[in-house]
């Protein structure tokens, strides 16, 4: 019992000497972390994959609040300063070679619609935070992380540029009646954009759709693809399982209606009205631009659409166009959001 005790003394004496001595010797402490991984700006400087240090930290020029920006991936809201939140939108949206006054569209339109939604999001859907993203799948918005990731040894390089870019137009967003606009994006449209009220219900003016010519001409606006009947009644059984589907499935889809961009408004499926959206996230359809067709010989039907997203807003193949023939950064977007005006945040 004696030795015993004997042990247990001088076990708590080393433990309490030996940190001591390390800590003597290394002559610092260091401290916890506490810093978000997820801001370039915020970061200390540390080694880019090509070897090379990255700028020192610099303040957010802006001014304004952080940005609350839930995660869908890991379901975390982060907490993002408004122009690490611009500089990761941009960088998710288009790619870092398009013209400089595409990507500077895209700045101004990210920024705008960021502030639109901290006085318009449910924020009760989102876990309090004003925007959604999945940072870690590149979408919506890419953390400081992911974009080194991402752009690995030219992360220095692409980040010096899309900076510069950013920090040009980062005092003016979209403003209609003296408040920031809802100035949304979509990848590319069927040649003319959408009304938002067709896709959101929600009627704003600056959002009723304007031509966008050279989308039709991009090879990516147009696209196939097949569906077997049994692929096909399984996700009409699933979203519609009160709708009678008969033995025939060119019966399936009937009389289609068209939005004046020529976007499906709203299609008959086995004889009641869906809207063309719904159904377009239903089969995931690239577009609510598109065309069902039953063949009976390959027992499949062959989908097709043109464009690809939402089709509201801004569309950011025809902001390369319009940039890669000379338009402005201020020029694309009066054309995409009519009626809005450049202001200060």
């Amino acid at each position: 019992m004696r030795r015993t005790l004997l042990e247990l003394a001088l076990f708590a004496l080393l433990s309490f000497f030996i940190p001591l001595i390390c800590f003597l010797l290394s002559g610092s402490i260091q401290p916890a972390a506490a810093e978000p991984a997820s801001s370039a700006a915020a970061e200390p400087a540390a080694e880019s994959p090509a070897g090379e240090p990255t700028a020192a930290p610099e303040p957010d020029p802006t001014g304004e609040e952080p940005l609350l920006v839930l995660d869908t991936g890991s379901n975390t809201v982060l907490t993002v300063p408004v122009r690490d939140y611009v500089l990761g939108s941009v960088a998710s949206e288009m790619p870092i070679t398009w013209p400089d006054e595409a990507l500077q569209a895209q700045a101004v339109a990210s920024h705008s619609y960021a502030l639109y939604q901290k006085s318009h999001a449910d924020r009760s859907s989102l876990s309090g935070a004003f925007l959604s993203a999945d940072p870690a799948r590149r979408e919506g918005f890419m953390t400081e992380e992911v974009l080194r990731s991402y752009w690995g040894d030219a992360y220095s390089e692409n980040y010096a540029r899309l900076s510069a870019l950013v920090d040009e137009v980062l005092d003016q967003i979209l403003l209609y009646d003296g408040e920031p606009a809802a100035a949304c994006y979509h990848a590319i449209s069927n040649g003319h954009t959408e009304a938002s009220q067709n896709v959101w219900e929600q009627t704003l003016p600056y959002l009723q759709g304007v031509d966008s010519p050279t989308d039709r001409t991009n090879p990516d606006c147009e696209a196939h693809f097949t569906l077997t009947r049994p692929q096909m009644e399984h996700l009409l059984t699933v979203a519609f399982p009160d709708y009678a589907l008969t033995d025939n499935p060119s019966d399936w889809f009937g009389a289609q209606e068209y939005t004046d961009a020529g976007y499906v408004a709203r299609i008959q499926v086995a004889g009641q009205w869906v809207r063309g959206t719904v159904l377009r996230r239903v089969l995931a359809l690239r577009s609510a631009c598109f065309s069902i067709e039953w063949q009976p010989t390959e027992e499949q039907f062959i989908l097709t659409t043109w464009g690809y997203g939402h089709g509201v807003g801004l569309s950011q193949y025809g902001a390369h166009a319009m940039a890669a023939g000379g338009s402005s950064w201020a020029e694309i977007l009066a054309h995409y959001f009519p009626g809005t005006e450049l202001g200060r945040p």
